[in-house]
């Protein structure tokens, strides 16, 4: 699934493949838990958390992997040496397998969005 047109994050999760769908689960309870203040949409067909009309978060399950879209610049420089190791484009953290999604990282990006406010690309 590249894009989805579900209507919302429940619809999402639905189509997901079986295979990834666990770890999916579990990135939108981790986006949830961590994301206060945010509200939870479906923007350019995959599930996004937006605070102030802006998208800082984002995740996918995509052909070859699963997406984690980290929006924010200010975050990702914070935390380029434990990004240095990580499959990631100017946005985006791809892991190729759903078993290896580094939830602890994830944990500690969505804690460190919260807790500030910046600009998102």
């Amino acid at each position: 699934m590249v894009q989805s047109s579900a209507e919302d994050v429940d619809g999402y999760l639905d189509e997901v493949a079986e295979g990834r769908r666990e770890a999916l689960t579990r990135l939108r309870q981790l986006c949830c838990t961590e994301l206060k203040g945010f509200e939870e949409v479906m923007a350019y067909g995959m599930p996004a958390y937006v605070r102030d009309g802006a998208a800082e978060i984002a995740f996918a399950s995509q052909k070859q992997y699963v997406s984690f879209y980290l929006l924010r610049s200010d975050v990702r420089e914070a935390f380029t040496a434990r990004l240095a190791a990580q499959d990631m484009g100017k946005g985006c953290l791809r892991f190729r397998k759903p078993e290896s999604i580094d939830f602890d990282l994830v944990r500690d990006l969505l804690r460190a969005t919260a807790a500030g406010s910046g600009k998102s690309c």
